[in-house]
């Protein structure tokens, strides 16, 4: 077994991946080795989707495994340094959508579709304008929608691309335990496999572990005195309506970024990863925490008649507090308490009536769940009154246009928790104070989907090649 390689990644989502990618095209006689603690994507695979419950596997097929979460979600690439991540405090805006656009290509290269949502479109800009009469904040942004069945055969190829040259290595199952440093220069990690240590010895390293490595990463962090910072906390539920509701946005928008401030708390509160067609998702992290997702499929055949959008508020604290993350999982699991370790639902006006929704209440619904395993509850046991006040009060807004929204019969899944909430300190190359540290990624706070991601382990490789010489 080969223990030194002149770069190491850890984590296998799109910062790592595009990292390797953007090495390989450049020098391909680097040895690259790239760890993930979850299978290789060929392997990965959700007892829920064909049992309708969760297994409670002890490695997450849907957020761990080569391309991350990535691997079956809906595959959007917002194509505007707007949305998505923290770029462009890192770099101009004009820096960042040329990056953008550069990664984009490599999408279409490996098979992205090319059908672009959003992009010079009259109608964006009349729900804009229709928009801005509710103090509604429409954030324009061209979406490439990949689809989860496509989003799944595009990095698979990338995966076959990457792992069939001799010079990169991908080991599956392998947890990165400790990263080793040596006056004040990165030397390499420890690493377990099959609860086999192995000390790598690498010249560069790439942490990029994605949102369930967020807590890992924070924690190596403060082993090796690297400055972190709270990023926003983004904690709501996923909406899910009929198709009819939302169609008139979705058409042209693919999905519609909305930004309202709650009448009485004045919270952000945002729409993100809206579904058309779509499907109403698990995911799992650490093994305990069960918190809620969507997806859907390009393929018409295979769209359902619901779409489905998260509705999260965003609250940024302040010191003492620093632990963001555990407070999002300690939302999370009042919910699993609740429901026996799964995902819960509850019809919005039971909610607005102040009592559970049970399975008769549920049965009465004209939107039929399309998470088949969510248990009936109550959310106002799980969410802070100040959460569910600035959802509902939202949801309120955003009926004057999508008349319907704010029905007795949407549902509402909870929770869904966002875990990016700590930003690790670097410099415009991502690069930490040790020296050839460079984190990136959704885990290490700076991104927040895949297009983002994948452009700063573009900038990475490149910060590399140009040490090389």
């Amino acid at each position: 077994m080969q223990n030194r390689y002149d770069v190491l990644i850890i984590g296998a989502g799109p910062a790592g991946i595009f990292t390797a990618l953007e090495l390989n095209k450049v020098n391909d006689k680097l040895k690259i080795l790239i760890v993930d603690k979850g299978r290789t994507i060929e392997k990965r695979n959700c007892p829920e989707r064909t049992l309708g419950y969760c297994n409670k596997c002890s490695v997450c097929g849907i957020t761990s495994g080569w391309s991350g979460a990535g691997a079956f979600s809906d595959g959007k690439l917002s194509l505007s340094p707007e949305v998505g991540g923290r770029i462009t405090e890192y770099m101009p805006e004009d820096k960042a959508q040329e990056l953008i656009n550069y990664a984009d290509q490599y999408y279409l290269s490996f098979g992205a579709r090319d059908v672009v949502f959003g992009l010079d479109n009259q109608r964006v800009e009349d729900i804009a304008y229709e928009a801005s009469k509710h103090a509604i904040q429409l954030v324009a942004c061209p979406v490439r929608h990949l689809g989860t069945e496509h989003a799944y055969t595009v990095l698979k190829e990338m995966h076959d691309f990457l792992t069939n040259r001799p010079n990169i290595s991908f080991w599956e199952l392998t947890k990165a335990d400790e990263l080793l440093m040596e006056n004040g220069k990165i030397q390499g990690a420890v690493l377990v496999t099959k609860d086999k240590k192995t000390e790598i010895r690498a010249d560069y390293v790439v942490a990029a572990p994605g949102r369930g490595g967020a807590e890992w990463l924070k924690d190596q962090m403060d082993k090796l005195g690297i400055s972190t910072e709270n990023n926003e906390v983004d904690i709501g539920v996923r909406v899910e309506v009929p198709n009819s509701i939302m169609d008139h946005l979705t058409k042209d928008l693919y999905e519609a970024k909305l930004v309202y401030y709650s009448d009485s708390f004045d919270n952000k509160v945002r729409s993100f990863c809206m579904n058309p067609g779509g499907v109403v998702s698990g995911e799992h992290y650490d093994g305990d925490v069960a918190v809620v997702n969507g997806h859907s499929y390009a393929d018409p055949s295979l769209k359902t008649k619901n779409t489905n959008f998260a509705l999260l508020v965003s609250t940024r604290f302040t010191e003492p507090f620093n632990q963001p993350i555990e407070y999002g999982k300690y939302v999370a699991r009042l919910a699993n308490m609740l429901t026996g370790g799964g995902i819960m639902v509850q019809r919005l006006g039971d909610l607005l009536k102040g009592r559970r929704t049970d399975n008769d209440r549920l049965k009465k619904s004209t939107t039929v769940p399309t998470l088949k395993s969510a248990i009936p509850g109550d959310l106002s046991y799980v969410l802070p009154e100040r959460y569910l006040t600035s959802i509902t009060e939202t949801l309120k807004a955003f009926d004057k246009i999508a008349p319907g929204l704010y029905s007795r019969n949407t549902l509402l899944y909870g929770v869904e928790v966002k875990f990016y909430s700590s930003k690790v300190k670097v410099n415009n190359n991502f690069t930490t104070k040790i020296e050839n540290l460079y984190t990136i990624g959704d885990g290490a706070g700076i991104t927040r989907g895949l297009m983002q991601a994948s452009v700063t382990g573009i900038v990475v490789a490149r910060d590399i090649l140009g040490k090389q010489g």
